[in-house]
């Protein structure tokens, strides 16, 4: 029976991980696409766009750079270092 529980909780904590890693994934993707300058009417650009807003929605702003770049860069970045850093940790508690 514990070989199923550990099965179990190992698939848990890969499901946890990767999710953490598609919404690190699509934070880092909006800012690559911002300092490419990518069309913005795009419906990719525009999807990648709305969903990283949504992701970064409480860290986007939190620097008042005056460089509109380092200001994607920092609150983007934050929540995609943050999303990466507690979906593995709750992953790696899950797995024990």
């Amino acid at each position: 029976m514990s070989t199923r529980r550990g099965s179990g909780s190992s698939t848990a904590a890969r499901v946890i991980a990767i999710i953490a890693d598609v919404m690190a994934f699509i934070l880092i993707l909006w800012i690559l696409m911002y300092l490419l300058d990518a069309n913005r009417g795009n419906e990719l650009v525009q999807f990648v766009h709305d969903s990283a807003n949504w992701l970064a929605g409480w860290s986007y702003d939190l620097f008042t750079f005056d460089k509109a770049w380092a200001r994607v860069v920092a609150g983007y970045g934050l929540a995609a270092v943050v999303y990466l850093f507690i979906g593995h940790a709750v992953a790696g508690r899950v797995r024990r």
